[in-house]
């Protein structure tokens, strides 16, 4: 059930502090929540509740206000509530009419709030946000003298918060919970005899290999092939109690069917000497996690969701496709520059975006539009000539920079460096999260570069000197 209360949106002065004091005006609080649609979003969460009876829910203004403040924060759900419960301008940003000892909500009413508050709801908040912000007057400047417009292209990975996963941990962590699935069974069951399950021998071969320092080939396969037996076996004891009439409960048949899944997998790899396998399973607690090869020298695989962002001219973000599964994000260039057409009813002047983007496809598609690709033309360069980069092609690779800070700013400020949540649709929420806090307290960013043309010969050489300010 949820009640539509009267939208006030209260002042810096109508905030009641004790002993008279008053906010202050210029804080980033009382500044983004100026910025954000409260009513608004207000409509559109108010249809998720269409019951009429039952406890009221909290207002939306409370609970996407505590996500954000855990956002910016980086703090747990339990340390959130303490913060609010000290900080005045806290709670004049989730909508309090005056400062309170208490925090006006307990720190498990926040996992209600990640899963209300979905990826199609951010992706809708987030766009109202971009709608109420309004051009910057640089970058309706810019606009002006474009013509069309810009739109900026790339992906990136938010990692989730899982440990790396090792075929043989995983397998030893399956293991173990299939035993603990076989003893509640058991309990119910009133048998003398528990089913043999070796868990003592099979965690002194585990350690054995876990703890040693360096781990042969041999030894791996020999505890896999092990692993595999007991997981097989216990199995068969957990089937054999489901015949005598005894059940498993909710969450032990997602397990069960995820284990299956998992042994599917190893006992796959394991006969072929492999390491690779479709829609691999890395995490037992989110199977839904894959392993996205991102080619970094820090990480070269990482284990998250994968998700595209485009930038237009006025600097406003957007989330374009998110998936847990590898994808190329070069075949979604078409989609995203449809959308911006949508948005803006013409195409965008030019793009600006990495190799992976630059097929021979997307260029065809962008020349008959009129569209600029940034980037060299396709082909080898011809014998004895040397490129020169031009004035346009340098303001480019200064522009789509821009992408890169974004990313930064997502990862280091706003909660997108690591993801938290163990749910699906609440890790996919999250991260569109991130975007949205991200566009709410991102200043635009003034790209200041300077021209220095050495003369060498027969050629000038360019050299960029570019220094990036925050606001």
């Amino acid at each position: 059930m949820y009640k539509t209360e009267k939208i006030h949106q209260i002042t810096f002065c109508d905030f009641n502090q004790s002993c008279g004091m008053q906010l202050d005006m210029h804080n980033q609080w009382v500044v983004a929540a100026k910025k954000i649609p409260w009513d608004k979003l207000e409509e559109r969460y108010a249809k998720m509740f269409p019951a009429k009876t039952g406890r009221p829910a909290k207002p939306l203004r409370m609970a996407l206000g505590a996500l954000i403040i855990q956002k910016r924060t980086g703090a747990s759900d339990r340390k959130l509530t303490e913060l609010i419960a000290e900080n005045p301008y806290y709670q004049y940003f989730i909508g309090l009419d005056s400062f309170q000892r208490r925090c006006p909500f307990k720190f498990n009413s926040l996992c209600s709030f990640r899963q209300r508050i979905g990826l199609e709801f951010m992706r809708e908040a987030n766009e109202l946000l971009l709608s109420n912000l309004g051009a910057t007057p640089e970058h309706a400047e810019e606009e002006r003298g474009s013509g069309n417009g810009t739109a900026i292209i790339d992906a990136t990975c938010s990692p989730s918060y899982i440990k790396y996963p090792q075929d043989f941990e995983l397998l030893d962590q399956a293991r173990e919970m299939l035993e603990k699935i076989i003893d509640r069974l058991h309990a119910l069951s009133g048998q003398e005899h528990k089913p043999r399950t070796y868990r003592r021998v099979m965690r002194r071969e585990y350690l054995s290999v876990a703890k040693s320092k360096r781990r042969s080939t041999k030894n791996v396969r020999h505890l896999i092939r092990k692993e595999l037996g007991c997981i097989r076996r216990n199995v068969g004891h957990i089937a054999q109690y489901l015949t005598e009439g005894l059940a498993l409960l909710g969450n032990e048949k997602a397990l069960l069917d995820t284990i299956g899944r998992l042994y599917v997998q190893q006992k796959h790899m394991f006969d072929s000497h492999t390491h690779r396998v479709g829609k691999r399973i890395v995490s037992l607690s989110q199977p839904f996690v894959r392993p996205v090869v991102r080619g970094k020298a820090k990480a070269p695989v990482e284990f998250g969701a994968k998700y595209d962002v485009s930038i237009d001219e006025k600097g406003h973000a957007r989330i374009e496709r998110i998936s847990f599964d590898p994808y190329n994000e070069g075949t979604g260039l078409k989609a995203v520059i449809e959308r911006y057409l949508e948005r803006t009813g013409h195409y965008p002047g030019r793009v600006l975006v990495d190799q992976i983007y630059r097929t021979r496809e997307n260029r065809t598609y962008c020349k008959e539009r009129g569209i600029r690709m940034s980037g060299p033309k396709l082909g080898r360069p011809k014998r004895g000539s040397s490129h020169r980069m031009t004035a346009e092609e340098r303001r480019d690779n200064v522009d789509r920079i821009e992408v890169e800070r974004f990313f930064s700013l997502e990862k280091r400020s706003n909660g997108a460096g690591i993801i938290m949540t163990r749910l699906e649709n609440t890790t996919l929420a999250s991260i569109a999260l991130s975007v949205f806090v991200t566009n709410l307290f991102a200043a635009p960013m003034k790209s200041i570069f300077l021209l220095c043309f050495v003369d060498s010969g027969n050629c000038a050489e360019g050299v960029i000197l570019i220094a990036m300010l925050d606001g």
